[in-house]
């Protein structure tokens, strides 16, 4: 009976230590897979793995996946990197990735910049602007027209002709307006910016020094005739 009591206890005992060696080698697995991060972590890191890097963060950091060639490491940032948002939980602050054509966003619905080839319009990224806005190539974002805007014309200039104002009967006026607003790639073009007409004064003398080309030439041609139309004289 004695003998069988014994045997019974060795082999109970024998169990227990088998099961033992089986938790405690249980465990070495499990710290070699997700060793307990609160010791030896960097990087904000508030639990951390060897192979898998930052598995959560330190309070206000942001959680992040970043590959390395087929890898993925988690990382923990105080602000999330570009073509990513930030969104808080209670257990966890993590950054997930904007949509494809997106290189910023506010959140998923919501783009800040585009990828190269497309424009920004209200949040979203387009290939091509809506009917009414055109693309600025500079922002890369969709803009209004811009049509061309010209001041009131000025009142016309008094009536000359070869720059003088006196001398003659028939001449030019010039009346001007400036561009204000400059139209943009599909905005209306700008209209000219001056005018001139023909104008008709009444004939004056040109005051002394103020005699024009035209009007002496005209004078010297008419001395001309008159000369050449006199008799000649012949003296015996």
């Amino acid at each position: 009976m004695h003998l069988r009591l014994i045997s019974w206890f060795f082999i109970i005992l024998n169990f227990m230590e088998y099961i033992g060696s089986q938790n405690a080698s249980r465990g070495r697995r499990q710290r070699r897979m997700h060793p307990n991060v609160s010791q030896g972590c960097q990087g904000g890191c508030a639990t951390c793995s060897d192979y898998n890097g930052c598995l959560s963060c330190k309070p206000r950091l942001f959680f992040v996946l970043e590959r390395i060639g087929m890898k993925q490491i988690g990382v923990c940032l105080s602000s999330c990197p570009s073509g990513y948002y930030g969104t808080r939980y209670p257990d966890i602050n993590k950054c997930t990735k904007c949509k494809a054509d997106c290189d910023t966003c506010f959140n998923k619905n919501f783009c800040t910049k585009c990828k190269s080839g497309f424009y920004l319009h209200l949040g979203k990224c387009l290939d091509s602007c809506p009917e009414g806005l055109e693309a600025n190539n500079h922002t890369m974002e969709c803009v209004s027209i811009v049509h061309c805007e010209a001041s009131e014309w000025s009142p016309w200039s008094p009536c000359t002709k070869k720059g003088k104002t006196c001398g003659f009967k028939r001449g030019t006026e010039t009346r001007v307006r400036e561009i204000i607003q400059h139209p943009s790639a599909k905005g209306n073009l700008c209209p000219p910016t001056s005018e001139t007409r023909k104008c008709t004064v009444q004939r004056k003398k040109c005051q002394k020094g103020e005699r024009g080309r035209t009007v002496w030439r005209r004078k010297t041609a008419g001395m001309r005739r008159e000369r050449s139309s006199r008799p000649l004289t012949v003296f015996s």
